[in-house]
């Protein structure tokens, strides 16, 4: 194995983990890594890539994303939402200062805009 395959395959790695990760923590992007996932191991390793494609929980958005630059209706609607409860317990539950509570919020309201602009596809192709 070359060098550069184990790297791919090691970085591949790293970011699907920093995905999942991203699922629980709103500031840590989930789809961003997923995406970056697929492509370190579709240029390293095609079983992989494979996995990550028909993997049932994330697959069909990777995919819908690469062909479609668009994100379901859901997956919008889910990560809007799990971002600012977070966002609202943290800066209530957690934070103290109030310049913190306002970059929570400023950080929130740029992950929305940002996740908005993107085109809206209603039904995920499988």
């Amino acid at each position: 194995m070359d060098y550069k395959r184990t790297l791919y395959i090691t970085l591949g790695s790293i970011s699907l983990v920093l995905g999942t990760v991203g699922i629980f923590l709103p500031l840590l992007p989930t789809t961003p890594f997923y995406l970056l996932t697929a492509w370190l191991y579709m240029q390293s390793s095609p079983k992989l890539y494979q996995k990550v494609m028909s993997n049932k929980y994330f697959g069909t958005i990777v995919r819908n994303f690469q062909e479609n630059k668009s994100i379901s209706l859901k997956t919008k609607i889910i990560t809007i939402s799990m971002l600012w409860v977070i966002i609202l317990l943290s800066a209530f539950l957690v934070v103290s200062a109030w310049w913190l509570r306002l970059l929570l919020f400023a950080v929130a309201i740029g992950v929305t805009i940002h996740v908005l602009s993107y085109r809206t596809t209603k039904k995920i192709k499988s």
